[in-house]
């Protein structure tokens, strides 16, 4: 196998996303516990983690495979150019998912492999059919894409109490304005590939503006449970704060002109949103 070939097959795990699932898997592990106790624990939980998201993520192209070699943006990845076949995608992508499954299995706990499973069948099986039927999909996506802070959680636990549902529906109300404005600027591609995104759904913008307002209103509620509850403290909830306010800004500023360049602009915000959390939920426990 020649090095073109691995970098192709690396791409397919979608490297960008697996690290995004692995903090929200840290930050339900912290959580759970008050702090990192056990840190072999923890490594072995985002490995296991790692893999499955990996192979979810090849499996989603293997299933896309037709409309990825449609859509400008994905054309180049490794199935339509043909650098990958889809039997050894398809091989590849559930090898990952069970390694991962297992590896969770025999050195984390039952619960965090099951977990695990339920986000892989939730993702490749459900969410992915779902793009092409109802502009819900999103919703759905957002449950799957929710469940590694479960995960983290049930890894340094065993259980799943009510604080780790907390970080859930901050991860689940999270995941609405992000995608919105990614399904925003590629509807044209969305649309000629048959995606019933919300904005192919209602083209004129209002209605894509509002969900994203409910649902950065709605993170920002959960985003300050945590200190509310006492699982955080007041630098946290400042913090956790600011960045709603942060992330409502450019979505506010969108329904000026419904433009790629705004929707560009809710997605950066999004993206710089999580790991500026788990700096906070840091910076709390240090002060």
């Amino acid at each position: 196998m020649n090095t073109a070939n691995i970098n192709a097959y690396f791409k397919m795990t979608k490297p960008n996303i697996a690290l995004s699932v692995l903090i929200t898997t840290v930050w339900g592990f912290y959580f759970a516990k008050g702090g990192i106790h056990d840190w072999s624990l923890l490594i072995w939980t985002l490995l296991g983690t790692a893999l499955s998201c990996g192979g979810s993520s090849v499996l989603n192209q293997y299933l896309e495979r037709d409309v990825d070699a449609i859509m400008q943006r994905t054309k180049n990845r490794p199935i339509p150019t043909g650098l990958i076949s889809p039997n050894n995608a398809l091989y590849f992508g559930i090898i990952l998912v069970l390694l991962g499954v297992f590896t969770l299995m025999i050195k984390v706990n039952l619960l965090t492999a099951f977990l695990c499973l339920l986000t892989a069948f939730l993702y490749v099986l459900v969410y992915t059919p779902m793009k092409r039927l109802s502009w819900l999909n999103t919703t759905i996506g957002a449950i799957p894409g929710a469940l590694p802070t479960l995960g983290g959680w049930a890894a340094a636990s065993n259980s799943v109490e009510p604080g780790a549902w907390i970080l859930f529906f901050i991860m689940f109300t999270w995941q609405h304005p992000h995608f919105f404005a990614i399904s925003w600027m590629f509807k044209e591609d969305y649309k000629k590939a048959g995606f019933k995104m919300l904005p192919c759904v209602y083209p004129e913008g209002r209605f894509t503006f509002a969900q994203m307002m409910a649902f950065c209103f709605a993170c920002i509620g959960f985003s300050l449970m945590p200190a509310m509850i006492g699982m955080s403290g007041k630098i946290y909830f400042w913090g956790a704060l600011l960045l709603g306010i942060f992330l409502l800004i450019p979505i506010w500023k969108f329904r000026k002109d419904y433009s790629i360049v705004s929707a560009r602009k809710v997605m950066a915000a999004s993206i710089i949103y999580l790991p500026l959390l788990l700096f906070f939920i840091i910076l709390d426990v240090i002060l």
